[in-house]
């Protein structure tokens, strides 16, 4: 795992969530010499997208929290989006980052499709429910990005929890949680790309 940088995006709009204990979980088994950044989205002041791509606005990055999510974005060679499981999808501050990527297509000078091919991307999320399929339209969301950018997919870790700290009782999560950043992590393709 030399010269690997891990960028872990917090998606929940609150601290200490049953999401950021599995992502921790996790990241305490990454080599010390492996990097890691941690940022949390709902702290930061980032404007919802918007779409210019067929009107007279640029693509030109905000300075503030954009710049900031686009360096370390480019800096990551691993994206790790950590958010907890809202109406079966992402949460908000974590969909409105990710919709700054069709904007970061387009922003000169940083080419982001080309430098984001090959990273990989990972994907971290608590739940209520114990039935894992329910997570499915998340998994699929982080897998067709990843997909769309020629990246990498490490797959979802799964946990289970409501209360605060409730995932820490999930034996099988926190077991998988030991080697979830360790497996390959096969190119995302489309389905119709089979």
């Amino acid at each position: 795992m030399t010269n690997r940088s891990f960028l872990f995006l917090l998606g929940s709009t609150r601290t200490g969530g049953n999401t950021e204990a599995l992502a921790r979980a996790a990241a305490e088994q990454l080599p010390s010499d492996v990097g890691q950044r941690w940022l949390r989205l709902a702290e930061l002041d980032l404007p919802d997208y918007a779409d210019v791509r067929h009107g007279s606005g640029d693509a030109e990055v905000a300075p503030g929290a954009e710049r900031l999510l686009l360096d370390a974005t480019l800096a990551a060679t691993d994206l790790v989006i950590a958010s907890p499981l809202y109406w079966y999808s992402v949460s908000t501050p974590t969909k409105r980052y990710l919709d700054h990527w069709s904007r970061w297509l387009r922003t000169p000078g940083h080419d982001f499709r080309a430098t984001m091919a090959g990273r990989t991307l990972w994907g971290v999320t608590a739940m209520a429910h114990a039935e894992e399929e329910l997570a499915r339209p998340l998994e699929l969301t982080l897998h067709h990005s990843a997909a769309y950018l020629k990246m990498h997919f490490g797959g979802v870790l799964l946990g289970n929890g409501t209360a605060p700290g409730q995932v820490l009782a999930d034996t099988r999560a926190l077991a998988r949680a030991k080697t979830f950043f360790t497996g390959p992590a096969p190119l995302a393709r489309f389905p119709h790309e089979q």
